[in-house]
Formats: C-alpha cells, structure tokens, sequence
C-alpha cells in the first residue's frame, strides 16, 4: 500500500524540536461520568502532547475511553478535571457558542457514518462549514468546494445526493466538508469503519496525502493495519494511555 511505504519513511513525533508549538495538549485529564447513583471514571490522568503534521492513530478495546477521548478533542464533551488545549485554546473554559465558532476555524471532523445532510447535494454539503463560518467571500464558497471535491475524486458527483452515491464516495465528500475551512487539524473517528478494504485503503491514503500537506490527524480505528501506517499510535486501556509509540508500518 502506498501509505504504507510512506509511513515507513516519516519523521516520528519523537524526533520534533522540543520548541515546536503543540497543537494538542491535555494535562492530568480525568472524565467521569454519573451512572447507578455513582461517578465512573473513564479517563484517568491522561497526559497527552500531539505536534503539527503529526498523523496520529487511537487504538484499543471498545468502551476503554477512545471516543471519550476524541469528544474531549473536539469540545464536544468537556473533562470532569484537568485542561484540554487544542491549538493554544484552553476547551474547557469556552461557552457552547464559543465553542462552535472555535471548531469552524481551527477544526474538520470526519465521522464514521458519514454525517453528510441527505437533501442538500455533495458540493451543497461542502460549501455548509463556510456558509456558518463566513471566512471566504460568498462568490468563493463554490469555487473552493468544487476545488475539494475535484481534490478528493468527486468532481463529477458535485450534483448528486449523498444517497445517490457509495459509501466510501460519500466518505470521501466527508473529508471534503472537513476541508473546507482550512483548519490545521482533522479529527476522524472510525473512518473506515463502515466501508471495505479497498475503499478504506483508498480513504486512509487521502488521510495520509493530507498529512503529507501539513495537516495535523488524530483518527480512532480498530483496524490494526490501518493504525499501524500512522505515524504514531495511542492505545488506551481502562481509560488510561497504555503505550504511546511511533507506529510501524506493516
């Protein structure tokens, strides 16, 4: 696989100059959650530093804390303790409409079902992120969704409905949508879950062009293969980070 032999040859997270600015920073964070009269603890103490142009995999056992993980990322949920900083915003401490003009900017998340809205067409679903955040002139929203979907291999489906197209064509418009208002992360969370072999081999391949590009992707997967030509890899277990190494590429 192509993203395979790329992998092989990335600089690893552990080779950056410690001056490097990080982009994701979580500090002693715990995330419980009330259940049966009780808290449940999900996360315990997580300590996490993630660079620029790091692609990063999550992996391990479901219902050990990997979502949790990833809403925390992306301010969906906040920490029951402890502080979430991503691109030099402290997430915890933003209202909820802080909060969404801050992911408009700085945040493209693509989900495993996909998420796209079923009336509006694939280039309708693409310009939506900019129509909310205003950052391109009207006239311009178009232009760059078209230029997204050319950049993704869709093109030729601008038109269509998400249900007039495959799943991992949908995906693919998706990643597109994630794209459209430039942000410095990409935040994916089974993405290849629902789609088969070939056309996961095809998406992860557009996750790793965009690393290659200077994007910075975190990406929950159970797909070991997958996780593996990342250029790094989280496994957590029972809500802790396990190990933490430079993934190998197999």
């Amino acid at each position: 696989m192509e993203y395979a032999v790329r992998a092989a040859c990335r600089v690893t997270y552990r080779n950056l100059p410690a001056v490097m600015k990080k982009i994701i920073e979580l500090k002693q964070v715990y995330k419980a959650y009330p259940q049966a009269g009780s808290l449940q603890t999900v996360l315990h103490d997580i300590n996490l530093q993630i660079f620029p142009g790091e692609f990063v995999a999550i992996v391990g056992p479901s219902g050990n804390g990997k979502s949790t993980l990833l809403n925390l990322l992306t301010g969906i949920d906040h920490p029951s303790s402890g502080q979430v900083i991503v691109n030099g915003m402290a997430l915890q401490n933003l209202s909820n409409e802080k909060l969404t003009q801050w992911r408009g900017a700085n945040l493209g998340i693509v989900f495993q079902f996909f998420q796209l809205l079923p009336t509006l067409s694939l280039l309708q679903n693409v310009v939506l992120p900019m129509d909310f955040h205003g950052k391109l002139p009207k006239p311009q929203r178009q232009q760059r969704a078209m230029q997204l979907l050319d950049r993704v291999g869709l093109a030729d489906a601008f038109d269509r409905l998400p249900s007039q197209v495959s799943g991992g064509q949908q995906q693919r418009a998706a990643i597109a949508r994630a794209l459209a208002n430039d942000p410095p992360l990409i935040v994916a969370d089974e993405p290849t879950g629902n789609l088969d072999a070939a056309t996961s081999d095809d998406v992860f391949d557009l996750f790793a062009h965009l690393r290659d590009q200077g994007k910075t992707l975190v990406m929950v997967t159970h797909n070991e293969v997958l996780a593996n030509a990342a250029s790094r890899k989280l496994e957590i277990r029972c809500g802790r980070i396990h190990t933490d190494t430079p993934a190998q590429a197999v």
